[in-house]
């Protein structure tokens, strides 16, 4: 009950999944995910002295201990035992891995035919209060506010905008707009996560030859857009089919969305030649 991390939210942690490929089971960009666990614990100034290789490994223990041919992974970094004021620094630290099937994030029928979202009235944290390239536990309080008031209005999803009035990101997901054949997505700067999915998805798309632009966006943007989508390691690439009641373009997920599903689909489950690694 006394665990600090209970009480102040001072924990760093990643989300990951595992696929079932052709080879067996293959954990997705796993590295590059314990490289931020790592740059989340020395943003938070958490110490952590574990070698990135052999978390790797423990992550790979435990989905094989839990039988798992496919799932989602969480590592946590927390404070533990040792303080309840403030200041954490003689709680012990620990780190948890876990590992658990898990489908569509947010629903099989949003993969296929898009969700519905909401401006949420709760802005996204700012890098003046936290840091929002890193993962800190407490912090995400503010995405729960997010998605919270999303559900409890009837809707799917939250979109949030940062101080500034731009658009930043979803609850837990990073943002792509398509409009005449672009897509753009909020830079770094616009308070979002350095998504590795989102990342992943730019990278596929624009070995096929779309142009992507990371620009500022508002939510007028959103209202005249083609086509919007989601990325995320839970969300994976689930469309939008409406902002605020108004629909996105068709109503239904467009080409460059569907592209992206397909495109991030084949390459995590080893299906895609050119991205076996």
């Amino acid at each position: 009950f006394l665990t600090h991390a209970l009480h102040y939210g001072t924990a760093v942690f990643e989300g990951i999944r595992a696929y079932r490929t052709p080879d067996g089971t293959a954990i997705f960009r796993l590295r590059e995910h314990i490289e931020r666990l790592r740059r989340s614990t020395r943003a938070y100034g958490i110490p952590w002295d574990y070698d990135v290789d052999a978390i790797m490994e423990a992550c790979r223990e435990v989905v094989r201990a839990n039988g798992l041919e496919a799932g989602y992974i969480r590592p946590l970094v927390f404070y533990a035992l040792g303080a309840i004021g403030l200041n954490p620094a003689a709680a012990e630290v620990r780190t948890g891995i876990a590992a658990w099937e898990w489908g569509a994030y947010l629903g099989d029928e949003g993969i296929r035919n898009g969700i519905r979202v909401r401006i949420s009235t709760w802005r996204r944290i700012s890098g003046q209060s936290f840091i929002p390239v890193a993962k800190g536990s407490g912090q995400y309080l503010n995405s729960v506010l997010a998605k919270q008031e999303a559900i409890a209005t009837g809707y799917d999803e939250a979109l949030m905008l940062n101080v500034d009035g731009n658009i930043s990101e979803g609850s837990g997901e990073n943002l792509f707009l398509a409009r005449d054949g672009v897509l753009f997505t909020p830079p770094i700067s616009a308070g979002i996560l350095d998504g590795i999915t989102r990342a992943s998805v730019m990278d596929l798309l624009r070995a096929e030859g779309v142009e992507i632009r990371e620009t500022n966006l508002t939510r007028g943007d959103l209202y005249a857009a083609d086509e919007l989508f989601l990325t995320g390691t839970a969300a994976e690439v689930t469309p939008i089919r409406e902002v605020d009641d108004r629909p996105i373009g068709t109503g239904k997920p467009g080409p460059l969305t569907r592209q992206a599903q397909e495109l991030y689909a084949e390459a995590v489950t080893g299906k895609l030649e050119s991205r076996r690694d």
